[in-house]
């Protein structure tokens, strides 16, 4: 059994669920999470994430799609942007340079747009999973002194042939 799995999505995924753990991340100096920095664009971000995740989720399995993968461009659009602007130009109510969280959000967003592009783009990987075949035991190849095998009674020929002696 072959299994595609889209790399796009997941990758829209991770950086949906990134994005969503930077929020809780510090921002700015002095350990300003982006919740206590923005007014609205906190929850506007965690929204676009779980957004992108739930996008993801239905891309990778098509029968829960609730939101279906040709919204992610705008998803990833509007992440994207939200983030630069942030840390182009601060909130007025911070002081400091951007810290770890901003930059992970950066990040994450730049792999929720790449994740889009191989999403339309149907960039995707195969797995095979496949069943074992059992072995077959041949009388002719196994020298078990056992009489019986797995496929059943083992078939002796009286004949027996020595080197150099074709008598059978």
């Amino acid at each position: 059994m072959t299994r595609r799995i889209e790399a796009g999505p997941v990758l829209v995924g991770l950086g949906a669920l990134v994005l969503l753990v930077s929020i809780f991340l510090d921002w700015y100096e002095p350990n300003v999470t982006a919740w206590e920095a923005f007014e609205v664009l906190d929850l506007l971000l965690a929204a676009l994430a779980i957004a992108a995740v739930v996008a993801a989720a239905g891309a990778i399995r098509p029968d829960t799609t609730v939101i279906e993968r040709r919204w992610l461009p705008a998803i990833a659009a509007a992440a994207t942007i939200i983030v630069a602007a942030q840390l182009l130009d601060p909130p007025p109510t911070v002081d400091g340079d951007p810290q770890t969280g901003a930059w992970l959000a950066l990040g994450a967003a730049l792999l929720i747009c790449l994740g889009t592009l191989l999403t339309l783009g149907r960039v995707s990987f195969a797995l095979t999973v496949e069943g074992r075949d059992t072995r077959r035991r041949v009388s002719a190849v196994d020298a078990r002194t056992d009489p019986t095998t797995t496929e059943g009674p083992v078939v002796r020929t009286g004949t027996t042939r020595v080197m150099g002696n074709d008598k059978g």
